[in-house]
Protein backbone atom coordinates (compact mmCIF):
# COMPACT_ATOMS: atom_id res chain seq x y z
CA UNK A 1 0.00 0.00 0.00
CA UNK A 2 2.43 2.53 0.78
CA UNK A 3 4.01 3.01 -2.29
CA UNK A 4 0.81 4.47 -4.00
CA UNK A 5 -0.36 6.01 -0.98
CA UNK A 6 0.64 10.06 -1.26
CA UNK A 7 -2.37 11.46 0.54
CA UNK A 8 -3.49 10.43 3.85
CA UNK A 9 -6.27 11.72 6.09
CA UNK A 10 -7.18 11.24 9.27
CA UNK A 11 -10.52 11.08 11.45
CA UNK A 12 -10.32 12.21 14.72
CA UNK A 13 -6.65 13.98 14.31
CA UNK A 14 -6.40 15.77 17.46
CA UNK A 15 -6.16 12.44 19.29
CA UNK A 16 -3.02 12.77 21.50
CA UNK A 17 -1.49 9.48 19.35
CA UNK A 18 -3.63 10.21 15.93
CA UNK A 19 -1.79 13.67 15.95
CA UNK A 20 1.62 12.19 16.36
CA UNK A 21 1.11 9.75 13.56
CA UNK A 22 -0.11 12.29 11.85
CA UNK A 23 3.33 13.94 12.42
CA UNK A 24 5.70 10.71 11.92
CA UNK A 25 3.41 10.59 8.14
CA UNK A 26 4.22 14.13 7.43
CA UNK A 27 7.71 13.27 8.45
CA UNK A 28 7.76 10.67 5.62
CA UNK A 29 6.39 13.12 3.14
CA UNK A 30 2.91 11.98 3.03
CA UNK A 31 0.38 14.84 2.52
CA UNK A 32 -1.84 14.86 5.58
CA UNK A 33 -5.40 16.31 6.46
CA UNK A 34 -7.85 15.41 9.37
CA UNK A 35 -10.94 16.28 11.20
CA UNK A 36 -11.93 16.23 14.52
CA UNK A 37 -13.96 18.32 17.15
CA UNK A 38 -13.59 20.01 20.42
CA UNK A 39 -10.11 20.25 19.85
CA UNK A 40 -7.95 22.19 22.65
CA UNK A 41 -3.87 22.81 23.87
CA UNK A 42 -1.61 21.21 23.80
CA UNK A 43 -2.67 19.09 21.03
CA UNK A 44 -3.85 22.22 18.23
CA UNK A 45 -0.44 23.87 18.97
CA UNK A 46 1.08 20.63 18.26
CA UNK A 47 -0.31 20.03 14.86
CA UNK A 48 -0.13 23.86 14.00
CA UNK A 49 3.88 23.64 14.70
CA UNK A 50 3.50 20.61 12.48
CA UNK A 51 2.22 23.02 9.54
CA UNK A 52 -1.06 20.05 9.35
CA UNK A 53 -4.26 21.28 8.79
CA UNK A 54 -7.24 19.73 9.95
CA UNK A 55 -10.94 20.82 10.03
CA UNK A 56 -12.79 21.15 13.10
CA UNK A 57 -16.73 19.73 12.41
CA UNK A 58 -17.03 15.97 10.87
CA UNK A 59 -18.51 16.69 6.79
CA UNK A 60 -18.27 14.21 4.08
CA UNK A 61 -16.95 17.32 1.71
CA UNK A 62 -13.59 17.25 4.38
CA UNK A 63 -12.32 14.32 2.82
CA UNK A 64 -10.16 15.55 0.02
CA UNK A 65 -10.84 14.31 -3.58
CA UNK A 66 -7.44 12.85 -3.92
CA UNK A 67 -7.17 11.36 -0.60
CA UNK A 68 -5.45 7.68 -0.90
CA UNK A 69 -5.75 6.40 2.76
CA UNK A 70 -7.86 6.94 5.23
CA UNK A 71 -6.62 6.39 9.02
CA UNK A 72 -9.95 5.62 11.25
CA UNK A 73 -9.42 6.95 15.12
CA UNK A 74 -10.93 5.03 17.85
CA UNK A 75 -13.75 7.95 18.59
CA UNK A 76 -14.76 7.61 15.01
CA UNK A 77 -18.77 5.89 15.08
CA UNK A 78 -20.13 4.04 12.26
CA UNK A 79 -22.08 7.24 11.73
CA UNK A 80 -19.66 9.57 11.25
CA UNK A 81 -20.74 11.63 7.84
CA UNK A 82 -16.66 11.34 7.52
CA UNK A 83 -17.07 7.09 8.22
CA UNK A 84 -19.75 7.42 5.82
CA UNK A 85 -18.23 9.10 3.03
CA UNK A 86 -15.03 6.78 3.11
CA UNK A 87 -17.15 3.56 2.81
CA UNK A 88 -19.36 5.62 0.02
CA UNK A 89 -16.42 6.46 -2.09
CA UNK A 90 -14.56 3.18 -1.26
CA UNK A 91 -11.38 4.79 -0.19
CA UNK A 92 -8.81 2.06 1.37
CA UNK A 93 -8.82 2.66 5.31
CA UNK A 94 -6.40 1.31 8.33
CA UNK A 95 -7.54 2.02 12.34
CA UNK A 96 -4.89 4.44 13.73
CA UNK A 97 -2.75 1.12 15.23
CA UNK A 98 -2.90 -0.73 12.23
CA UNK A 99 -1.55 2.10 10.25
CA UNK A 100 1.09 2.66 13.16
CA UNK A 101 2.55 -0.48 12.28
CA UNK A 102 1.96 -0.40 8.86
CA UNK A 103 4.03 3.04 8.52
CA UNK A 104 6.62 3.35 11.66
CA UNK A 105 6.90 -0.10 13.19
CA UNK A 106 7.25 -3.51 10.86
CA UNK A 107 10.56 -5.23 11.18
CA UNK A 108 11.88 -3.38 14.24
CA UNK A 109 12.30 -4.21 17.89
CA UNK A 110 9.10 -2.75 19.59
CA UNK A 111 8.74 -1.91 23.41
CA UNK A 112 5.35 -1.73 24.06
CA UNK A 113 3.62 -0.29 27.68
CA UNK A 114 1.00 -1.68 28.94
CA UNK A 115 -1.38 -1.03 31.64
CA UNK A 116 -4.12 0.80 33.67
CA UNK A 117 -2.09 3.54 34.84
CA UNK A 118 1.56 5.23 33.86
CA UNK A 119 1.48 3.80 30.24
CA UNK A 120 2.48 7.81 29.10
CA UNK A 121 5.06 8.67 31.87
CA UNK A 122 6.93 5.60 31.08
CA UNK A 123 7.00 5.18 27.66
CA UNK A 124 8.03 8.40 27.41
CA UNK A 125 10.48 8.16 29.82
CA UNK A 126 11.80 4.98 28.13
CA UNK A 127 12.09 6.51 24.97
CA UNK A 128 13.77 9.59 26.08
CA UNK A 129 16.39 7.22 28.12
CA UNK A 130 17.06 5.52 24.47
CA UNK A 131 17.39 8.85 22.31
CA UNK A 132 19.87 10.70 25.23
CA UNK A 133 21.45 7.36 24.75
CA UNK A 134 22.45 7.85 21.35
CA UNK A 135 20.24 4.87 20.09
CA UNK A 136 17.66 6.94 17.70
CA UNK A 137 14.58 4.76 18.33
CA UNK A 138 11.64 5.27 16.66
CA UNK A 139 8.67 6.33 19.16
CA UNK A 140 4.41 6.79 19.69
CA UNK A 141 3.52 8.15 22.87
CA UNK A 142 -0.26 9.39 24.30
CA UNK A 143 1.49 12.52 25.55
CA UNK A 144 3.46 15.95 24.77
CA UNK A 145 7.00 14.65 26.10
CA UNK A 146 8.94 18.15 27.98
CA UNK A 147 12.12 17.58 26.33
CA UNK A 148 11.12 15.32 22.93
CA UNK A 149 11.01 17.20 20.11
CA UNK A 150 7.73 15.68 19.22
CA UNK A 151 5.49 12.68 21.08
CA UNK A 152 6.73 10.92 17.69
CA UNK A 153 9.62 10.16 15.72
CA UNK A 154 10.28 7.27 12.78
CA UNK A 155 14.12 7.00 14.37
CA UNK A 156 16.74 5.40 12.38
CA UNK A 157 17.30 2.37 14.90
CA UNK A 158 16.53 -0.33 15.27
CA UNK A 159 13.92 -0.19 18.52
CA UNK A 160 10.12 1.51 18.24
CA UNK A 161 8.42 2.68 22.14
CA UNK A 162 5.31 2.66 22.03
CA UNK A 163 2.33 3.18 24.41
CA UNK A 164 0.33 0.58 24.35
CA UNK A 165 -3.96 1.05 24.75
CA UNK A 166 -6.01 -1.48 25.43
CA UNK A 167 -8.75 0.67 24.40
CA UNK A 168 -10.36 -1.05 21.44
CA UNK A 169 -8.94 0.13 18.32
CA UNK A 170 -12.05 1.38 16.05
CA UNK A 171 -15.73 1.02 15.18
CA UNK A 172 -14.99 -2.05 12.87
CA UNK A 173 -12.16 -3.71 14.92
CA UNK A 174 -13.13 -4.25 19.06
CA UNK A 175 -9.98 -5.34 19.87
CA UNK A 176 -7.16 -3.95 21.95
CA UNK A 177 -4.99 -1.86 20.13
CA UNK A 178 -1.73 -3.40 21.78
CA UNK A 179 -2.05 -6.34 19.82
CA UNK A 180 -1.45 -4.64 16.92
CA UNK A 181 1.73 -3.40 17.53
CA UNK A 182 3.08 -6.71 18.04
CA UNK A 183 5.50 -5.98 20.58
CA UNK A 184 8.75 -8.02 21.19
CA UNK A 185 9.19 -5.98 24.95
CA UNK A 186 7.01 -5.67 27.44
CA UNK A 187 6.34 -2.92 30.37
CA UNK A 188 3.40 -4.02 32.09
CA UNK A 189 2.53 -1.40 34.93
CA UNK A 190 -0.68 -2.52 36.54
CA UNK A 191 -4.38 -3.91 35.58
CA UNK A 192 -7.32 -2.45 37.27
CA UNK A 193 -10.59 -2.28 36.23
CA UNK A 194 -11.29 0.76 33.25
CA UNK A 195 -12.82 1.73 30.33
CA UNK A 196 -16.36 0.50 31.50
CA UNK A 197 -17.58 2.27 28.30
CA UNK A 198 -16.52 -0.73 26.07
CA UNK A 199 -15.73 -3.20 29.31
CA UNK A 200 -18.67 -5.13 31.38
CA UNK A 201 -16.01 -6.08 34.35
CA UNK A 202 -12.25 -6.48 34.90
CA UNK A 203 -12.15 -9.96 33.58
CA UNK A 204 -12.95 -9.03 29.71
CA UNK A 205 -9.79 -6.77 30.30
CA UNK A 206 -7.70 -9.42 31.80
CA UNK A 207 -8.62 -11.70 28.79
CA UNK A 208 -6.83 -9.27 26.16
CA UNK A 209 -3.69 -8.99 28.34
CA UNK A 210 -3.61 -12.67 28.95
CA UNK A 211 -3.34 -13.16 24.93
CA UNK A 212 -1.15 -10.23 25.03
CA UNK A 213 1.88 -12.16 27.34
CA UNK A 214 0.91 -15.82 25.94
CA UNK A 215 1.89 -14.03 22.76
CA UNK A 216 4.97 -12.59 22.99
CA UNK A 217 8.18 -13.91 21.26
CA UNK A 218 10.11 -16.23 23.14
CA UNK A 219 13.13 -14.04 22.45
CA UNK A 220 11.57 -11.26 23.83
CA UNK A 221 10.82 -9.98 27.34
CA UNK A 222 8.47 -9.12 29.71
CA UNK A 223 8.90 -6.44 32.66
CA UNK A 224 5.53 -6.73 35.40
CA UNK A 225 4.97 -4.87 38.23
CA UNK A 226 5.11 -7.52 40.95
CA UNK A 227 2.94 -4.98 43.49
CA UNK A 228 0.09 -5.26 41.75
CA UNK A 229 -2.20 -9.08 42.10
CA UNK A 230 -3.66 -9.11 38.78
CA UNK A 231 -0.40 -8.61 36.79
CA UNK A 232 1.28 -11.13 38.98
CA UNK A 233 -1.16 -13.58 37.74
CA UNK A 234 -0.78 -13.36 34.89
CA UNK A 235 3.08 -13.82 34.66
CA UNK A 236 3.58 -17.76 34.21
CA UNK A 237 2.44 -17.59 30.89
CA UNK A 238 4.99 -15.80 29.52
CA UNK A 239 7.03 -17.67 26.90
CA UNK A 240 9.90 -15.36 27.02
CA UNK A 241 12.59 -14.14 30.14
CA UNK A 242 10.28 -12.27 33.14
CA UNK A 243 11.78 -9.93 35.33
CA UNK A 244 9.36 -8.17 37.93
CA UNK A 245 9.65 -4.89 39.63
CA UNK A 246 7.95 -3.12 42.98
CA UNK A 247 8.58 -2.55 46.67
CA UNK A 248 7.01 -5.75 48.07
CA UNK A 249 9.23 -8.86 48.58
CA UNK A 250 9.32 -11.18 45.95
CA UNK A 251 10.27 -8.74 43.10
CA UNK A 252 13.36 -9.30 41.09
CA UNK A 253 14.52 -5.75 41.60
CA UNK A 254 13.04 -4.14 44.45
CA UNK A 255 12.89 -0.54 44.97
CA UNK A 256 12.85 1.70 47.95
CA UNK A 257 11.76 5.18 47.81
CA UNK A 258 14.95 7.16 49.74
CA UNK A 259 13.62 10.67 49.96
CA UNK A 260 10.92 12.66 47.48
CA UNK A 261 11.24 16.59 47.41
CA UNK A 262 10.42 19.33 45.27
CA UNK A 263 13.84 18.27 42.67
CA UNK A 264 12.65 14.87 42.60
CA UNK A 265 12.50 11.28 43.75
CA UNK A 266 15.37 9.62 44.91
CA UNK A 267 15.33 5.60 45.12
CA UNK A 268 17.43 2.27 46.12
CA UNK A 269 17.20 -1.05 44.04
CA UNK A 270 18.08 -4.01 44.80
CA UNK A 271 18.70 -6.49 41.82
CA UNK A 272 20.11 -10.11 42.88
CA UNK A 273 23.57 -8.92 44.33
CA UNK A 274 23.41 -5.70 42.58
CA UNK A 275 22.38 -2.44 44.66
CA UNK A 276 21.85 1.02 43.40
CA UNK A 277 20.69 4.56 44.05
CA UNK A 278 18.87 5.94 41.08
CA UNK A 279 17.20 9.96 41.19
CA UNK A 280 14.39 10.49 38.65
CA UNK A 281 13.18 14.16 38.70
CA UNK A 282 9.99 13.55 38.96
CA UNK A 283 7.41 12.63 42.41
CA UNK A 284 5.94 9.99 43.67
CA UNK A 285 6.47 6.23 44.89
CA UNK A 286 4.52 5.19 41.11
CA UNK A 287 7.16 7.34 39.40
CA UNK A 288 10.30 5.35 41.24
CA UNK A 289 8.15 2.33 39.84
CA UNK A 290 7.88 3.44 36.77
CA UNK A 291 11.75 4.40 36.77
CA UNK A 292 12.86 1.19 37.96
CA UNK A 293 10.87 -0.58 35.30
CA UNK A 294 12.49 1.39 32.26
CA UNK A 295 16.01 0.94 33.89
CA UNK A 296 14.98 -2.93 33.92
CA UNK A 297 14.13 -2.41 30.16
CA UNK A 298 16.69 -0.61 28.68
CA UNK A 299 19.35 -2.64 30.21
CA UNK A 300 17.91 -5.95 28.25
CA UNK A 301 18.04 -3.77 25.56
CA UNK A 302 22.04 -3.16 25.73
CA UNK A 303 22.51 -0.30 27.71
CA UNK A 304 24.72 0.54 30.64
CA UNK A 305 23.05 1.46 34.39
CA UNK A 306 25.37 4.58 34.52
CA UNK A 307 23.96 5.69 30.79
CA UNK A 308 20.11 5.18 32.06
CA UNK A 309 21.13 7.34 34.90
CA UNK A 310 22.49 10.08 32.48
CA UNK A 311 18.93 9.75 30.84
CA UNK A 312 17.01 9.61 34.18
CA UNK A 313 18.69 13.00 35.73
CA UNK A 314 18.04 14.78 31.99
CA UNK A 315 14.09 13.90 32.18
CA UNK A 316 11.78 17.12 32.06
CA UNK A 317 8.59 15.17 31.97
CA UNK A 318 4.88 15.09 30.07
CA UNK A 319 2.89 17.84 29.59
CA UNK A 320 -0.58 16.82 32.06
CA UNK A 321 1.61 14.82 34.39
CA UNK A 322 2.67 16.66 37.19
CA UNK A 323 2.72 19.87 35.27
CA UNK A 324 3.88 23.08 36.68
CA UNK A 325 1.72 25.37 34.92
CA UNK A 326 2.90 28.26 36.26
CA UNK A 327 3.07 30.33 40.22
CA UNK A 328 0.87 33.60 40.54
CA UNK A 329 0.85 35.52 43.73
CA UNK A 330 2.96 32.35 45.53
CA UNK A 331 0.57 29.87 44.06
CA UNK A 332 1.48 26.45 42.41
CA UNK A 333 -0.68 25.63 39.82
CA UNK A 334 -0.59 21.88 38.46
CA UNK A 335 -2.47 19.92 35.80
CA UNK A 336 -2.60 16.78 35.43
CA UNK A 337 -4.69 14.16 33.15
CA UNK A 338 -5.69 11.93 35.86
CA UNK A 339 -9.13 10.32 35.57
CA UNK A 340 -9.69 6.94 36.98
CA UNK A 341 -9.51 7.01 40.92
CA UNK A 342 -6.27 5.04 41.79
CA UNK A 343 -4.64 7.32 39.65
CA UNK A 344 -6.42 10.44 40.82
CA UNK A 345 -5.07 8.87 44.45
CA UNK A 346 -1.39 8.73 43.56
CA UNK A 347 -1.16 12.00 41.73
CA UNK A 348 -2.75 13.65 44.87
CA UNK A 349 -0.52 11.40 47.38
CA UNK A 350 2.72 12.59 45.10
CA UNK A 351 2.28 15.99 44.86
CA UNK A 352 1.73 16.08 48.60
CA UNK A 353 5.09 14.32 48.63
CA UNK A 354 6.30 17.15 46.74
CA UNK A 355 4.37 20.36 48.60
CA UNK A 356 4.42 19.22 51.71
CA UNK A 357 4.29 22.46 52.94
CA UNK A 358 0.62 24.80 52.42
CA UNK A 359 -2.91 24.01 51.09
CA UNK A 360 -3.18 21.34 49.08
CA UNK A 361 -6.03 22.14 46.49
CA UNK A 362 -7.22 19.05 44.28
CA UNK A 363 -10.06 20.23 41.76
CA UNK A 364 -11.25 17.81 39.77
CA UNK A 365 -13.33 17.69 36.56
CA UNK A 366 -15.28 13.79 36.33
CA UNK A 367 -14.78 13.93 32.31
CA UNK A 368 -14.17 10.51 30.40
CA UNK A 369 -16.22 7.46 31.07
CA UNK A 370 -14.33 6.15 33.72
CA UNK A 371 -14.74 9.59 35.57
CA UNK A 372 -18.27 10.70 35.00
CA UNK A 373 -19.82 7.13 35.25
CA UNK A 374 -21.68 6.12 38.58
CA UNK A 375 -19.88 2.63 38.19
CA UNK A 376 -16.89 4.42 40.18
CA UNK A 377 -19.40 5.96 42.98
CA UNK A 378 -18.01 4.48 45.88
CA UNK A 379 -14.46 4.66 44.41
CA UNK A 380 -14.18 8.60 44.30
CA UNK A 381 -15.23 8.88 47.83
CA UNK A 382 -11.72 7.01 49.06
CA UNK A 383 -9.80 9.41 46.33
CA UNK A 384 -9.13 12.76 48.03
CA UNK A 385 -7.73 11.33 51.45
CA UNK A 386 -4.95 13.55 51.09
CA UNK A 387 -5.82 16.56 49.78
CA UNK A 388 -6.50 19.46 52.16
CA UNK A 389 -9.15 21.12 50.05
CA UNK A 390 -11.60 19.32 47.03
CA UNK A 391 -13.50 21.21 44.43
CA UNK A 392 -15.96 18.94 42.18
CA UNK A 393 -16.89 20.46 38.77
CA UNK A 394 -20.10 18.99 37.47
CA UNK A 395 -19.24 15.76 35.15
CA UNK A 396 -19.35 16.14 31.68
CA UNK A 397 -22.67 14.71 29.80
CA UNK A 398 -22.52 14.12 26.26
CA UNK A 399 -25.28 14.58 23.84
CA UNK A 400 -27.81 12.08 24.31
CA UNK A 401 -26.60 10.20 27.22
CA UNK A 402 -28.51 10.03 30.31
CA UNK A 403 -28.58 11.60 32.91
CA UNK A 404 -29.21 8.62 35.51
CA UNK A 405 -25.46 6.80 34.41
CA UNK A 406 -23.57 10.45 35.43
CA UNK A 407 -21.80 10.17 38.71
CA UNK A 408 -23.12 11.68 41.90
CA UNK A 409 -20.18 14.20 43.01
CA UNK A 410 -22.41 15.42 45.82
CA UNK A 411 -22.45 12.23 47.47
CA UNK A 412 -18.53 12.39 46.30
CA UNK A 413 -18.00 15.29 48.70
CA UNK A 414 -20.59 14.20 51.34
CA UNK A 415 -18.45 10.89 51.44
CA UNK A 416 -15.17 13.28 51.45
CA UNK A 417 -16.18 15.02 54.52
CA UNK A 418 -17.43 11.72 56.51
CA UNK A 419 -13.64 10.87 56.61
CA UNK A 420 -12.54 13.82 57.61
CA UNK A 421 -11.71 15.75 54.26
CA UNK A 422 -13.21 18.93 53.55
CA UNK A 423 -14.96 18.74 49.66
CA UNK A 424 -17.59 20.65 47.89
CA UNK A 425 -18.90 20.94 44.81
CA UNK A 426 -19.28 23.87 42.34
CA UNK A 427 -21.65 25.19 39.96
CA UNK A 428 -19.44 25.60 36.95
CA UNK A 429 -15.40 26.48 36.36
CA UNK A 430 -16.43 29.86 37.18
CA UNK A 431 -16.90 29.22 40.54
CA UNK A 432 -14.16 27.14 41.38
CA UNK A 433 -12.33 30.52 40.20
CA UNK A 434 -13.79 32.36 41.75
CA UNK A 435 -13.21 29.88 45.30
CA UNK A 436 -9.46 29.95 44.45
CA UNK A 437 -9.03 33.46 43.39
CA UNK A 438 -10.24 34.51 47.08
CA UNK A 439 -9.39 31.13 49.06
CA UNK A 440 -5.82 30.40 48.35
CA UNK A 441 -3.29 31.90 49.68
CA UNK A 442 0.70 31.96 49.02
CA UNK A 443 2.61 28.87 49.72
CA UNK A 444 -0.61 26.88 48.44
CA UNK A 445 -0.88 24.14 45.52
CA UNK A 446 -3.27 23.79 43.15
CA UNK A 447 -3.76 20.58 41.16
CA UNK A 448 -6.08 20.02 38.28
CA UNK A 449 -7.34 17.11 37.10
CA UNK A 450 -8.80 16.52 34.08
CA UNK A 451 -8.33 14.43 30.76
CA UNK A 452 -10.10 17.64 28.44
CA UNK A 453 -9.68 21.00 28.31
CA UNK A 454 -11.63 22.52 31.26
CA UNK A 455 -12.25 25.92 30.30
CA UNK A 456 -8.83 26.51 30.18
CA UNK A 457 -8.84 26.77 34.09
CA UNK A 458 -5.41 26.87 34.67
CA UNK A 459 -4.16 30.07 32.36
CA UNK A 460 -7.38 31.75 34.11
CA UNK A 461 -6.33 30.71 37.61
CA UNK A 462 -3.36 31.66 37.07
CA UNK A 463 -4.27 35.42 35.53
CA UNK A 464 -6.91 35.79 38.32
CA UNK A 465 -4.35 34.93 41.41
CA UNK A 466 -1.61 37.90 39.49
CA UNK A 467 -4.35 40.46 39.39
CA UNK A 468 -4.61 39.81 43.10
CA UNK A 469 -3.27 42.64 45.29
Amino acid sequence: MGTEVKRIHLLGICGTAMAALAGALKQQGYRVTGTDEHVYPPISDFLAAQGIAYTQGYAAGNIPQDTDLVVVGNVIREANPEAAEMRRRELPFLSMAEAVYQYAIRGRFTLAVVGTHGKTTTSTLAAHTLVHAGQDPGYLIGGIPMNLPANFATGQGQNFVIEGDEYDTAYFDKTPKFFKYRPSGVIFTSLEFDHADIYPDLEAIRRHFRALIQGLPPKGFLVACWDDPNVRELLPLAPCPVVTYGSQPGADCRQEVLAITPEGTRFRVTWGQEQQEWTIPLAGDYNAANATAVMIAARRMGLSANAVQSAFSAFQGVKRRQEVRGVANGVTVIDDFAHHPTAVRLTIAAVRQKYPHGTLWAVFEPRSYTARHKRFQEDWGRAFPLADRVLLAPPYQPPGSPASDLLDVAQVARDVNTQGGQAQTCTNTQAILDILASQAHPGDTVLVMSNGGFDNIHQRLLDALAKRT
